[in-house]
């Protein structure tokens, strides 16, 4: 018997069982990335979790990076940071806004993290000296991921990442094949999203690329259960007709999806079209979802004649919105429960002015690592403390805004050590158990961290605590040496660590609304549920403009 037929019985017998009750839902892409895909899984989750069902989701990346903690945020966009400490892709914020649920790294899975566990296994002698291949190594390891990310719902999820026909993805696509034969094809609906284009010299629809996206599909062995057209406007039925027949689908089950002025909206138009039916039909639930909370969080959004506020957001990734997705998102929410139209004014923190700061009602600082622009925050962060304009400041928005008090209360030169390795005055320095670690990933201080608020504190009466939990993602921390001069300048400490060793929140005393937060409270906020720190700072804006 060869070494293949080995490896492949030993591996299949190191396999758990598999739960041939769970459902599964797997959704690819074709044609181009950024298609929609992780928006339509959140959606399809969010109106399954409407019909009474237990839905859990799940992202799965070809990359090789290990996480998402080191990946450049001007091109993948924010680093989302789940409760037991996972640095991940954004999609997992879309899913747990959709779902206002709270993942874990099971959530996640990468190509390098399975790589990295399979040698590590077979250096170990856990293979018993037997060939280490992609197949069945490998495409068996993913499986067992869905199994266990799975676990306990009804309804499972799954995204995989990329384009289907890369080479890098191959594996999660022989993967999610082969799934169906361990669970039961009836178990598994395959959930293609495509791209279809407007030509705008001819005014046509072109439908070629996602038929040829189909074709790459099947040649891999995924026939699609149902097919979801992304265009940026509407378009005619003959799209939907033409894909069905050349992709063999029935066509009822090719589903026009054109943009929508909110993300929000997409659940409402997944429960109106027929992707609900295909839904219904998998999952023999044909309960009427409901969504009346999406319903009001879209009526909010559709208000007009609201007073108008603007947030200034000083940032230094300007090229790219999903940077501060979860930041941006958060501000929104809070606007549209507190009844006010948001306006927010991108201010770039390297060339920021006095001028920009006072055209603004508020300021927001986000957080960020390394010495590029950290004087620009700095600075909104000084301006806010002497003009009592509301500020937020997140991570590095709160060390900016201690810096900022240390110079005004006399420490000359305060910086960071991370932006200025010699300053006489390292009122934000590394913390103990972080140095030597600047150059690793997954080694910050990551996930939920408990905090105790001052009673009395405004950070205190806006969570309506004295005890709170928020997730983090940082590396340095404030130096407790310089508190006089941090409480000079005009600041308070109003949170801290348990232990009392590590400054988690501080605020200005007497001021409408300036805090700051190591923490990164823009992760907990929801859609029909916004962070309290964010809608204190709408507040405040919004007490500030009346007359």
């Amino acid at each position: 018997m060869g070494h293949g037929v080995l490896a492949i019985r030993a591996t299949i017998q190191g396999m758990s069982k598999p739960n041939t009750h769970r459902k599964y839902i797997f959704v690819t892409g074709g044609v181009l990335s950024g298609v929609g895909k992780g928006i339509t899984a959140a959606a399809m989750g969010a109106t399954l979790q409407a019909k009474g069902l237990r839905v859990s989701v799940q992202k799965c990346d070809p990359y090789l990076n290990v996480d998402a903690g080191l990946l450049n945020p001007a091109e993948h966009g924010e680093c989302f940071v789940t409760k037991d400490g996972a640095e991940t892709d954004l999609d997992l914020g879309h899913y747990e806004r959709f779902l206002d649920s709270e993942l874990t790294r099971e959530a996640s899975t990468l190509s390098g993290r399975l790589l990295r566990q399979l040698i590590d296994d077979e250096r170990a002698g856990k293979f018993h000296g037997k060939t280490v291949q992609l197949v069945p190594h490998l495409t068996n390891a993913i499986q067992q991921q869905i199994e266990t990310s799975g676990a306990g719902s009804d309804v499972h999820v799954v995204e995989i990442g990329g384009t289907v026909g890369d080479y890098e993805g191959l594996s999660f696509i022989e993967a999610i094949r082969e799934f169906a034969g361990r669970v039961g094809r009836h178990n598994c609906l395959y959930v293609h999203v495509v791209y279809v284009p407007y030509i705008s010299a001819s005014h046509e629809f072109k439908t070629k690329p996602a038929q040829n996206a189909l074709k790459d599909l099947r040649g891999f062995g995924i026939t699609p259960d149902c097919v979801v057209v992304r265009t940026e406007q509407p378009a005619p039925a003959e799209v939907a007709s033409k894909i069905a027949l050349f992709g063999g689908i029935p066509e009822d089950h090719v589903v026009l999806q054109p943009n929508v002025p909110s993300v929000y909206q997409v659940p409402l138009t997944v429960a109106g079209s027929g992707l609900h039916s295909v839904l219904s039909t998998f999952t023999n639930n044909y309960t009427q979802p409901d969504l009346r909370d999406w319903q009001t969080l879209l009526e909010r959004q559709q208000r007009r004649g609201l007073p108008h506020i603007t947030i200034g957001l000083v940032a230094k990734y300007l090229q790219n919105d999903d940077t501060y997705l979860s930041v941006i998102e958060a501000l929104k929410a809070a606007a549209w429960q507190e009844g006010v139209q948001l306006d927010i004014r991108w201010l770039d923190a390297e060339r920021v002015t006095a001028t920009d700061f006072a055209a603004v009602d508020g300021l927001l600082v986000p957080g960020g690592f390394g010495a590029r622009a950290v004087e620009g925050k700095i600075a909104a962060a000084t301006y806010a403390l002497e003009h009592d304009t509301p500020y937020l400041g997140i991570c590095l928005g709160m060390q900016a805004l201690v810096i900022a008090a240390a110079r005004r209360g006399g420490a000359t030169g305060a910086h960071s050590s991370e932006a200025d390795p010699r300053t006489p005055h390292p009122v934000v320095y590394i913390m103990a158990d972080q140095a030597g670690k600047e150059s690793t990933g997954g080694t910050l201080r990551l996930g939920n961290q408990p905090a105790v608020l001052t009673p009395g504190s405004q950070v205190a009466a806006v969570y309506g605590s004295t005890h709170v939990t928020e997730r983090h993602r940082h590396r340095y921390e404030v130096n407790l040496t310089y508190r006089q001069q941090i409480e000079q300048g005009g600041l308070a400490m109003s949170g801290t660590s348990p232990d009392g060793q590590l400054v988690e929140f501080v605020e200005a005393p007497g001021a409408r609304y300036i805090i700051g937060t190591q923490a990164h409270p823009e992760f907990r906020s929801r859609p029909h549920r916004p962070h309290p720190l964010f809608v204190g700072l709408i507040q405040a804006v919004r007490a500030s403009k009346r007359p």
